[in-house]
């Protein structure tokens, strides 16, 4: 209990402490590091690698079967997270000597990293059970302990003609197989949920929780956790409407016929907007896929100091809608810390994807993300 001396104590101590530390100089000075938090913060970027996840027995390749690109997946995600990388990304195709489906691979980078963000870059929504796909992506966010970022998508052009029919999938009458990709998208988000939709056997094998029954395992957060792959505005939009963060790749439609990273950078401020006018909670994450070496060894100058990917490229990935392939990144430091601090896109995305040659093996894929982080990142603000 305070005697009197002790509450004089605290007073000359509380008048002491007003006149060293003013409330206006405290409230200037509390000022001046929320302004410097938040700038920082804007700028920060999360930096992930996107693979693709080639095989071939060809001459240089470090990848030459499905096993060696499995493996190494998981040895480069593991490498990644210990360089510092803040995602490990894989693309996902059928019918191709590439990494299909994705679970697996996922399931296994969960189980040997601590933190770096785990994800897809698109799984072809016209190919999935959504279903089944909720149980897989819950159980493979559950081992990775709430990590998974799926980014899905319609799908693009495959090797085969209408590969998802073999997969037993049909558009419903009327539908487009762009559109049933859609549906199953939506779907799947609905499942995610873990709202109990199936009315339970009254006989079952085991006994069953009261109420209607969801699909298990049940990822809590995960649904917050979903990408939609847009190449055009009205899909960026659409994935703003439907509470999906948004990926941008390295191509999208050619909509005005301005530089990709100025479109791109269009397409991303459409997408924000819509996220806000549709209101919901939180704030929308952004990816941009981008094509980035620093050129500082002999081997990274013969490998990609050439110059045949210096300028946006025009062609077709649908046979009536024209597209734009962005340029890549191929230079010194401080030439790249010059040009990638124009590129609109990447200005207005929270997260970069670096597309790396996967078949160049782990070492060399290390050194590309090195590189950037070392030398680059630094110089343009994101770390």
């Amino acid at each position: 209990m305070l005697v009197k001396q002790d509450f004089r104590k605290v007073r000359v101590r509380k008048e002491l402490f007003l006149f060293l530390y003013p409330p206006g100089l405290i409230e200037m000075i509390s000022l001046f590091c929320r302004t410097i938090f938040r700038a920082k913060k804007e700028v920060m970027k999360k930096i992930g690698f996107l693979s693709f996840g080639h095989w071939a027995n060809r001459q240089g390749y470090q990848a030459r079967t499905a096993s060696d690109t499995l493996l190494q997946s998981i040895d480069l995600a593991v490498a990644a997270e210990e360089l510092g990388v803040d995602g490990a990304y894989f693309r996902v195709h059928h019918f191709a000597a590439q990494l299909a489906s994705p679970f697996p691979l996922l399931s296994a980078i969960g189980a040997k990293t601590n933190r770096i963000e785990i994800g897809t870059g698109v799984i072809d929504m016209r190919y999935e059970n959504p279903m089944y796909m909720v149980e897989n992506a819950g159980a493979a966010d559950l081992i990775s302990e709430g990590r998974l970022q799926l980014g899905i998508s319609r799908g693009s052009p495959e090797q085969v003609i209408d590969g998802w029919r073999y997969f037993g999938y049909e558009p419903a009458a009327g539908e487009t197989d762009a559109d049933m990709g859609r549906r199953k998208a939506l779907e799947f988000l609905d499942k995610l949920n873990g709202v109990g939709f199936a009315p339970p056997n009254p006989n079952p094998m085991f006994p069953n929780p009261p109420g209607l029954l969801r699909l298990e395992p049940y990822a809590e957060g995960l649904r917050d956790r979903i990408w939609w792959g847009a190449a055009s505005n009205a899909t960026a939009v659409w994935a703003a409407e439907n509470r999906m963060h948004l990926q941008s790749s390295t191509l999208k439609f050619d909509e005005s016929g301005k530089p990709f990273h100025i479109q791109q950078a269009e397409q991303i401020r459409l997408y924000k907007e819509a996220w806000k006018k549709a209101g919901h909670p939180g704030e929308p994450r952004v990816s941009v896929s981008r094509s980035i070496f620093v050129l500082l060894t002999d081997q990274d100058r013969y490998l990609f100091g050439g110059e045949g990917n210096k300028r946006d490229q025009i062609g077709f990935i649908e046979s009536d809608r024209r597209a734009i392939f962005g340029r890549g990144y191929a230079a010194e430091p401080d030439q790249l810390i010059k040009e990638l601090s124009a590129d609109e896109a990447i200005q207005e995305a929270d997260t970069l994807l670096l597309t790396i040659p996967n078949t160049l093996g782990v070492d060399y894929n290390i050194h590309v993300l090195s590189s950037i982080l070392k030398h680059v990142a630094p110089g343009l603000g994101w770390r």
